[in-house]
Parts: C-alpha cells; sequence; structure tokens
C-alpha cells in the first residue's frame, strides 16, 4: 500500500455475512493493511483509520478517542473485535475506545448500516479489528518493536512469537505504552493529557477434516489522563515529562476477553459459530487517588451463521446473534444504574450472481432487545425522577444492494439499509449531575428506538495509472436521540433532557489519484451536513477537509523505502447544535518515510505530523471547549525486526 486512501479489492473482507472480494461486496467497505498504516505515525488506532475520507476523531486529547464515520460515533458505531461487538460503555462522549492497533492485521471499514447483521448501534458503520493471522506452516515468527513519539516523549514497546506446527498455531504478544502530557502548536503543555497502557494477547488454533477453530485472549490495563471544567484550579503543573496519574483525574479501564472463532463443514453447507465473553471495568480517579466511579460490565454472545449454496447463482445465509449483559456499580459515584439487558436478532440473507460481474443481495431480520434496571441509590430510588423499569423493545431490519464489476475499468455499488439502535443506559436512566462539565442529565424510559434508513451509492474507475471514486449518501433518521439544554436548573447547575426528533444527514466523498512511474499522486474530499427536521444542525458535524499526497516507492531485490508528503486542508465549521463552539479553518502539513530491508526483517519508519507546528481546534476536539489547542509537530520513529525459523 502506498497510499493512506487505498480500498483493497483483491483482499478477502470477513465484516459482511461471508468471506469476500470486497468488489463483490455490496456494502461500502474498505479494508486497511494496519502495518501500511502504522508508516504514517498514530498514536492510537482510532488515529491509524482517521486518514480515510468518511472517518474522523473525536478526540479528548492524544490519549482518549472514539471513531466517527460520517458524523456518526458512541453507540452508532459498532465495533468487533475478534468477530463480536466490544461494549465498553460508549454512550458518553468523553469515554474513549480505548483500543490499540497492537497484534492487529488489518482494519476493515463499513460505511452505513449493518444492523441487519450484527443488530443495535450498527446505525452508522462498523469497524472490524482483524488480528494477525498465523504463520505458513511448519513455520515460527518472532518480532519486536519500538515507537517513539517526541512530542509526548513516550511511545510503545512491544514483542511477539507465532508459531504454525501444521494442524495447530499458537501467538503470544505483550506490549506497553506509556506517554507524557502533549504540546499544542505554541509549545504549551496541556496539562494531564497523559496516558499509558500494558496489552497481551494470546492465540490457540487448530484445524481438523470438518472443523478449524481460533481461540483468541486479551487483556488490556489502561490509564487515561482527562480534562475537565476546573480541573486546573486545584491540581498544579509537576515536572514536564511526569507520568504520573495516581493525584491527577484519569479513567482507568481494565478489559479481559475470551473467544472463539469456528468453522464446521457439513455435508452441503457450513456453520460458522463465534462465541465470547467481555469483561469492562472502567473507573474514575477523580484527583487524590480515590476511585468514585466504578462500572463493570459483563458481557456473554454469540454469532452463529448458516451457509448453503442453493445453485451455481445462489446462495442463502442465515444469522442468529445473542446476547448478554449485566452492569454493577460498585463506586459511590452512579451514573447509569444496575442492570441487565438481552438482545435476539435473525436474519436471512440471500446473495444472487444474477451475469458475469453483476451481483445483488437481499437480506431481512428481526430482533428484540430486553431491558431491566435494578434500584440503585442516587440514580434511580425515591429522590429521583428515573425509577426502575422494564423496557422490551422489539426491530425489524432490511436490506438491499447491487454491484456490478463486469467492466474491468469500472465498478458501481448501491444499497439501501435500515438501521436501528435502542437507546442505550444513559439515554433511557440517567438522573444525575455530569460532573466532567457539570451539567444534570435526565433520561427518559419511555424512549422509542432511533431508526434510519439510508441511501448509499459508490462509484470506482481505474485505468492504467488513474483511479477515481466518488461516494455519496443520504441517511434519515426517525427518532434521533439527542441531548437538550432546558430552561431549568438543579441547585444552579443547568438541566439538560434527552430528546427524540427526525433528521437527516448527506454528504459524499471523493478520491483522484494518479501514478506517474514511481510517483503516486493522491487527494481526497470529505463534506457532510446534518440536520434535524426543525431546522438545527446534530452536533459534532465534521468539517469539509481536502487531504492530498505525494508518495514515493521504490523496491530493489529485498530492500523496499519510499517518502512522503501528506496534507490536511480543513475548513471552517460554523454549522453548529445548540451551545456548540465553531472552529476555524486549519492547515496541516505531514512527510515522511519508510525502509524495509532484508525482505521485511529490519522496518523503520520516519513520520514528522504537523510540521509547521500549526495552533488549532478542530471541530471534533472535546478539549475546544476547554480553550484548550490540538497536538502541535509530532515526529514519530517506528522500528520492528522480524526473524522467521524453519522447522520441521
Amino acid at each position: 500500500m502506498d497510499s493512506l486512501s487505498t480500498i483493497l479489492l483483491e483482499e478477502l473482507t470477513v465484516t459482511t455475512y461471508e468471506q469476500k472480494l470486497a468488489e463483490e461486496s455490496t456494502s461500502m467497505i474498505l479494508s486497511l493493511s494496519k502495518d501500511s498504516l502504522a508508516r504514517y505515525g498514530n498514536y492510537n488506532l482510532t488515529d491509524l483509520i482517521a486518514s480515510e475520507p468518511g472517518v474522523d476523531v473525536l478526540s479528548s486529547g492524544v490519549g482518549i478517542s472514539k471513531p466517527v464515520i460520517r458524523g456518526l460515533y458512541g453507540n452508532r458505531i459498532l465495533v468487533l473485535l475478534s468477530g463480536l461487538k466490544f461494549d465498553n460503555q460508549q454512550w458518553q462522549d468523553e469515554h474513549g475506545m480505548g483500543l490499540s492497533d497492537f497484534g492487529l492485521k488489518k482494519v476493515e471499514i463499513i460505511k452505513g448500516p449493518m444492523s441487519i447483521l450484527y443488530g443495535t448501534e450498527a446505525i452508522g458503520g462498523v469497524i472490524n479489528l482483524i488480528e494477525e493471522s498465523k504463520p505458513a506452516p511448519n513455520q515460527s515468527i518472532s518480532d519486536y518493536g519500538v515507537r517513539f513519539h517526541s512530542n509526548t516523549l513516550g511511545g510503545l514497546v512491544q514483542a511477539g512469537y507465532r508459531k504454525n506446527n501444521g494442524n495447530n498455531w499458537w501467538r503470544l504478544r505483550v506490549g506497553a505504552e506509556n506517554n507524557g502530557d502533549y504540546s499544542d502548536g505554541d509549545n504549551t503543555r496541556v496539562l494531564n493529557s497523559r496516558f499509558n497502557g500494558y496489552y497481551l494477547k494470546s492465540t490457540y488454533g487448530f484445524s481438523k477434516p470438518d472443523w478449524t477453530s481460533t481461540n483468541n485472549f486479551m487483556s488490556s490495563f489502561n490509564k487515561f489522563g482527562f480534562v475537565f471544567n476546573d480541573v486546573y484550579t486545584f491540581i498544579e503543573p509537576d515536572t514536564r515529562w511526569s507520568r504520573n496519574l495516581q493525584q491527577f483525574p484519569n479513567h482507568i479501564v481494565l478489559l479481559n476477553i475470551l473467544s472463539s472463532e469456528n468453522t464446521i463443514k457439513l455435508r452441503e453447507s457450513r456453520l460458522l459459530v463465534n462465541v465470547g465473553i467481555q469483561s469492562n471495568e472502567r473507573m474514575e480517579n477523580e484527583g487524590g487517588g480515590k476511585i468514585s466511579l466504578n462500572m463493570h460490565l459483563l458481557t456473554f454472545q454469540y454469532l452463529a451463521k448458516w451457509e448453503k449454496q442453493l445453485s451455481n447463482k445462489h446462495k442463502l445465509i442465515v444469522s442468529n446473534l445473542e446476547s448478554f449483559e449485566k452492569n454493577l456499580n460498585y463506586g459511590s459515584r452512579k451514573i447509569v444504574p444496575n442492570a441487565s439487558m438481552q438482545e435476539s436478532n435473525l436474519s436471512l440473507f440471500l446473495e444472487s450472481y444474477l451475469d458475469d460481474g453483476l451481483i445483488l443481495e437481499n437480506g431481512i431480520g428481526a430482533g428484540t432487545k430486553y431491558i431491566h434496571t435494578f434500584s440503585t441509590p442516587t440514580v434511580n430510588d425515591s429522590e429521583k425522577e428515573v425509577d426502575p423499569f422494564s423496557k422490551f423493545a422489539p426491530y425489524y431490519t432490511a436490506f438491499t444492494g447491487l454491484t456490478y464489476f463486469g467492466r474491468p475499468a469500472f465498478q458501481v455499488k448501491f444499497n439501501i439499509a435500515n438501521g436501528v439502535r435502542i437507546p442505550n443506559l444513559a439515554e433511557l436512566s440517567a438522573d444525575g449531575l455530569h460532573e466532567g462539565i457539570y451539567t444534570y442529565e435526565i433520561g427518559d424510559p419511555s424512549m422509542q428506538n432511533e431508526q434510519s434508513v439510508a441511501f448509499n451509492l459508490y462509484g470506482h474507475y481505474q485505468k492504467k495509472g488513474l483511479k477515481l471514486s466518488i461516494s455519496p449518501f443520504y441517511n434519515r433518521f426517525y427518532n434521533y436521540i439527542y441531548l437538550s439544554p432546558t430552561d431549568e436548573e438543579w441547585f444552579g447547575f443547568p438541566v439538560y433532557r434527552y430528546r427524540q426528533q427526525n433528521a437527516y444527514q448527506y454528504g459524499s466523498e471523493a478520491q483522484l489519484s494518479f501514478r506517474v512511474g514511481s510517483f503516486r499522486i493522491n487527494t481526497s474530499y470529505q463534506w457532510m451536513i446534518a440536520r434535524t427536521d426543525s431546522g438545527g444542525y446534530l452536533p459534532f458535524s465534521p468539517a469539509q477537509k481536502i487531504k492530498p499526497g505525494i508518495y514515493y516507492n521504490r523496491t530493489h531485490k529485498s530492500t523496499k523505502y519510499g517518502l512522503f508528503t501528506t496534507a490536511t486542508a480543513a475548513l471552517s465549521q460554523q454549522r453548529l447544535a445548540a451551545e456548540e463552539i465553531g472552529t476555524d479553518g486549519y492547515f496541516l502539513l505531514n512527510v515522511g518515510g519508510h525502509l524495509s530491508l532484508n525482505d521485511g526483517k529490519y522496518s523503520l519508519s520516519v513520520a514528522a505530523n504537523n510540521l509547521l507546528n500549526t495552533t488549532y481546534y478542530d471541530h471534533l476536539s472535546r478539549y475546544k471547549y476547554f480553550g484548550l489547542n490540538n497536538i502541535g509537530r509530532n515526529i514519530t520513529v517506528n522500528f520492528t525486526m522480524q526473524l522467521i525459523s524453519h522447522h520441521p
């Protein structure tokens, strides 16, 4: 890959109903190589994918971030980890995704609803994190890596080992990262933007004549310093490169995931079963080392798919998703109540090859979600407006799409899909002070399902060294959920209530690239409008962006090397929701290069991002509300060494 924005049409994708080439899927799907993107410098997984047009970052500094697809984020974007839904309390803006690119092979992104397969929350798109693959038979691979960031004087160290014995394989990977506070373009320190993390991944897989199984365990422990309204009134600056988080406010996230992916061959069909359990504990130290918030979310889930080839041209896929969740509070401060949640989803999907290069996909589905909240002191006791409740929410989904790639130079995709999202615990049951921004928020248990109908079009033209693509979209939302200010007050704090209203989005992404010898010149553009039916704008709508880039890549025998320069030109964003702050436009310049020796045994990359040390607010930065700029110049150095051994 020699560009940040590459659609790998020749690679099998796994995020939709079955493994297939991206060009054969009617979904708007991107497949991105982690190793190729990492050479451009990134702090976290969200940074890694945000170079794609239509993908942005909602950030609270460089450590806390979550992905945004076409203006949608949080519980409207579904993240898959080992093929299963990843849930870590995404209902608050300052709760980052908290995942690293550690141990990943690639990332797949679907723009648009995929509720028919994955149920609620896949209303705006899907991000699938795919683990590194097994080595060739009778081969073992050990690797070591170091990543350094100049701005935060920190980085990541990691080591891994993978071995394939023929009919079974295993891996082990460990890593740690640590970063100090970042500085903006004025070289001003953003106090308490520091973060650290520790990671462990292991896998055991085996193959039998009719059964293939891959079993993964993942564990991570992260601390993220954070900033809120008056935090600088009670914390004093410590030494410049201090990593101490004991006395400063921080989020603490402990994640453990055990999952098993299985493919079973039947007589004339096959069954794919993915089952897993996730334990996510989120704690909050508001300063002084005392844990005030402690929430534990335990999730058990499975996804089963049965595939049957009906004829040479038709394939039927039946899918069943089941999820069971338990949320418990252990801290003195509580935001959402103790609750149990259960979801079931059943869908039918028919794939039809109508002609050479013409594929039609149709699906229907139905599901239910049940939520039961328990009496929880300070959240829904007798002194509160919102009582404990039970909610049963059925939903229905549908998908239809076609793709045509019969002519070598041209491809077109079109799909219509509906998505659904059941209101989350905060939207249904919040009744308390949001201490990070000092607003009193009240939910509504009577809220209806949030639904969308999305129209997605994609056109791609390629001839010789020229590539051109365009991807317009339109989303219609019914019962869109948002937090709205009121005239009420609670002991002097403004009261906000969760409301619902119909809304719509429309926009497009476009890319143009051409190759001249060893050079590739690429540019992309994105824009969108998001409004409610009453005429207001939806919050955190990404600004228009133009991203040009020039890439130079050469291969000589076992050596590969390259240089790049990219830029981001963001326009001013003044289409604002109530009480939202507008942002001016900005220009960022990035340069770098990479070198790979001995067929990838040694790899070195250097990237200087925001080379001009521009001082700016990105529109999707939450820190703009505190007068804190985005990160200034950062030079990232990435070195990896890989050793391959063959054994009988």
